[in-house]
């Protein structure tokens, strides 16, 4: 429970499926990162760095 599923709201329609969809593909994105950090720890680098955030989602080339 990373991201704390339980304390979502989000009940209307297809919304959970949705989110849980984009929560699985995010984790296994942060698993492949390279780093010993935990899980945890790599969810909250991304949150605080958007360079980090940015080459976890491979959206710029690493140099």
């Amino acid at each position: 429970m990373v991201f704390r599923e339980d304390a979502s709201r989000t009940q209307a329609g297809h919304a959970g499926a949705n989110l849980a969809m984009i929560r699985r593909v995010l984790v296994s994105l942060l698993r492949r990162a390279p780093g010993k950090e935990t899980l945890p720890s790599k969810i909250l680098k991304a949150a605080w760095d958007e360079d980090y955030l940015l080459k976890i989602l491979q959206v710029i080339p690493e140099a």
